[in-house]
C-alpha cells in the first residue's frame, strides 16, 4: 500500500504571509509520517509549502497512491477542495482513498464527505492512520472497526466511537523533518530576518476552556514528552539543522513549573544554549518562572491578554485577571525578555467602552508586540454554539471558511477596521511620547491617525 502525505498550504498565492515571511513546516503530518514509517507502512510526504498545485497533481499522478491523506485547516480549506475535486475527476486516482483530517474536517464531516471525502479521521492521527491505512489494504476493508473516524454509508454518514488520545506522547517518535526539505523553511526565514527558526512542540492538549478556541484534535487535556524526551529533540534539531532559535507552538508552554525547571536542570547539564520564543498565560507566570525561562534562553513571552476588559474576559471564559496580565507583561521585560500579546476585538457582548478599555491596558502594560484579530465563530466551539442562530454568511460552504461568518449584535467589519487602526496608532503614539524616540512629524501624524480613526468608530459603530 502506497501512502501518500499532504497539506494544501501554498506560500506562492498568499500574499500576507509572503510579507510576514515566518513559514513553519507542517508538525502534525511529520508526526504521522514518522509513525507509519515506524510501523512498516510506505509513506511519501508533499510538503507543498514551497511548491504549487500543478507540482501536487503531477506528483500525485506519478506516484497513484492508495491512500491520500490531507491535513486541513481552517487557513487551508479552500485549498483542500480543489484538490478533492481533481483526485475525483482523475482517472488514474480513481482507486485512490481520500483521507481527512486536521482541526476542520470533523465538525464538517458532512460537507466534506458529501463533497468528495472517503473517510475523515477525528482527533489524534497517528494509531488511528495506522489502524485506517491496515483495514483498507484488506480485500474487504470494514471500516467501522477503526475509532475515530466518519464515513459514508449507504448515503448516510456514519460516525465510529471516539478515538482515546494517546497518553504517553513519549511512545510517538520525534516528527520526521527529514521528510520535507528544511533548508527551505530555514533560508526563507534567513533572507526575511536575518535569523532562522524551526518549530516544535512538547505538550499535547489544552486543559484550559477558552470559548472562541477549538479542541478538536487534541482534547481537552493535559499530556507532554518529559523534559529527558523534549532534550533529545532540541538536540537533534541543533545537531542537524543549526537553527539561530526555536519556536515553541504549545498552547501553555508553562503550565507545569515542575515540568519547566526540570528541563532548565538538563539545558545546563548538557551545555544547551539557543533562545527561543513561546506562549503563556499570565496565571501560569510568576517572577521565579520569567528567572527560568530567561535562563533557559527564552528571549520572547507571548501572553495572551484578548482584551483589557475584564468583562469581555469573563464572556470568553479566559479564567484569568487583566490586571495580573497587565503586571506579567511588565514583570516579563524587568528579566529581558520582550513581551508578546495577542487581542481579539469584536467577542459578543464587548462595548465601546471595554475597547477603550483595552487600550488603556495596553498604553500601561507596553508589550513590545501586539497582535490584534476579529473574532470569527469556529465551529465546534462554545463562541460558535453560542451565536449560531444569528450567523450571517452569502457565501456558499466551499467558497467561505469560518473566518467569513459575521453574527447579529456586533458592529460591522467596518467599525473593526478603524477599531483596529485607533487601537494600534493610539498605542503607538503614547510608546512614542512615553520613549521620546521619534521624530514630531512621525509622533503628529501618528496623533492625527488616531484621532481619525476613533471619529470613524463613531461613525460606523
Amino acid at each position: 500500500m502506497k501512502i501518500f502525505l499532504t497539506h494544501g498550504y501554498f506560500l506562492s498565492i498568499d500574499p500576507r504571509e509572503q510579507l510576514i515571511m515566518k513559514p513553519y513546516p507542517p508538525l502534525g503530518i511529520l508526526y504521522i509520517s514518522a509513525y507509519l514509517k515506524q510501523n512498516g507502512f510506505d509513506v511519501t510526504l508533499f510538503d507543498s509549502t514551497f511548491k504549487t498545485f500543478d507540482e501536487q497533481k503531477q506528483s500525485l499522478i506519478d506516484l497513484k497512491p492508495d491512500v491520500i491523506a490531507i491535513y486541513c485547516n481552517l487557513m487551508t480549506k479552500l485549498n483542500v477542495l480543489p484538490l478533492i475535486k481533481f483526485i475525483k475527476g482523475e482517472s488514474s486516482l480513481s482507486n485512490s482513498k481520500i483521507i481527512l483530517g486536521g482541526p476542520e474536517p470533523p465538525f464538517h464531516a458532512d460537507e466534506f464527505l458529501n463533497y468528495g471525502a472517503d473517510i475523515i479521521v477525528e482527533g489524534e492521527g497517528e494509531i488511528t492512520m495506522k489502524e485506517l491505512c491496515g483495514e483498507l489494504a484488506k480485500s474487504l476493508p470494514d471500516l467501522g472497526k477503526v475509532n475515530g473516524i466518519h464515513f459514508l454509508k449507504n448515503g448516510h454518514v456514519v460516525k465510529t466511537p471516539p478515538r482515546d488520545k494517546v497518553k504517553d506522547i513519549d511512545t510517538l517518535p520525534l516528527p520526521e523533518r527529514d521528510a520535507v526539505e528544511l533548508e527551505l523553511y530555514l533560508k526563507a526565514w534567513k533572507n526575511a530576518h536575518g535569523y532562522s527558526s524551526v518549530s516544535l512542540n512538547t505538550m499535547r492538549g489544552c486543559p484550559y476552556t477558552c470559548k472562541w478556541c477549538s479542541h478538536s484534535v487534541y482534547g481537552v487535556s493535559y499530556r507532554r514528552r518529559s523534559p529527558e524526551k523534549t532534550v533529545e529533540e532540541i538536540e537533534h534539531i541543533i545537531e542537524h539543522y543549526s537553527p539561530d532559535m526555536l519556536w515553541f507552538v504549545d498552547d501553555v508552554f508553562t503550565v507545569s513549573h515542575k515540568w519547566l525547571n526540570r528541563l532548565d536542570e538538563l539545558f545546563k547539564k548538557r551545555n544547551i544554549k539557543i533562545k527561543f520564543e513561546c506562549i503563556s498565560r499570565s496565571d501560569r507566570l510568576t517572577e521565579d518562572v520569567m528567572k527560568t525561562l530567561k535562563s533557559l534562553g527564552c528571549f520572547r513571552l507571548w501572553i495572551g491578554a484578548e482584551s483589557g476588559s475584564q468583562n469581555v474576559l469573563d464572556l470568553m471564559d479566559r479564567r484569568v485577571n487583566a490586571a495580573d496580565t497587565r503586571e506579567k507583561i511588565k514583570l516579563t521585560r524587568k528579566y529581558g525578555i520582550e513581551a508578546g500579546t495577542f487581542i481579539m476585538l469584536g467577542y459578543p457582548g464587548e462595548k465601546k467602552s471595554d475597547i477603550e478599555e483595552t487600550v488603556r491596558h495596553l498604553k500601561d502594560s507596553m508589550p513590545d508586540i501586539f497582535l490584534t484579530t476579529v473574532a470569527y465563530p469556529i465551529k465546534g466551539t462554545p463562541f460558535y454554539n453560542e451565536v449560531e442562530s444569528g450567523i450571517i454568511t452569502d457565501l456558499a460552504w466551499d467558497k467561505r471558511t469560518d473566518r467569513d461568518l459575521d453574527f447579529k449584535g456586533r458592529y460591522s467589519n467596518t467599525f473593526y477596521k478603524h477599531a483596529n487602526r485607533y487601537m494600534v496608532n493610539e498605542v503607538n503614539y503614547h510608546k512614542m511620547r512615553k520613549e521620546n524616540s521619534s521624530s514630531l512629524p512621525s509622533v503628529a501624524k501618528t496623533f492625527l491617525k488616531a484621532k481619525v480613526s476613533k471619529l470613524m468608530m463613531s461613525l460606523t459603530g
